[in-house]
């Protein structure tokens, strides 16, 4: 399972361990990532994702994972997410 944020795209970055004598040493960066389960509105069930806390929280501060997921770039998403978001929009163009 790879560390990547199914929501926001955030993955591992890495860089230096950077001691007092200025010695530099490789490390990884590691995203803060959560197993949650959030509500879809739209479908009425809920969903199972592996998101980052700072993911979570833009999706809390968005009003829930179906307005966020409408809002959010394809790109940015993973294929989970992404077949998320066309069922939620069909779902959506359904009701109205």
């Amino acid at each position: 399972m790879s560390r990547r944020c199914e929501l926001s795209g955030k993955a591992v970055m890495s860089g230096n361990n950077v001691s007092h004598a200025n010695r530099k040493t490789r490390r990884r960066f590691l995203p803060n990532l959560c197993q949650v389960t959030l509500i879809s509105d739209a479908l009425g069930r809920q969903v199972s994702l592996r998101v980052t806390a700072h993911a979570l929280r833009s999706v809390e501060h968005n009003g829930g994972l179906d307005p966020f997921l409408l809002k959010a770039s394809d790109d940015q998403l993973s294929a989970r997410a992404l077949k998320l978001k066309r069922e939620i929009a069909k779902a959506q163009s359904a009701a109205a």
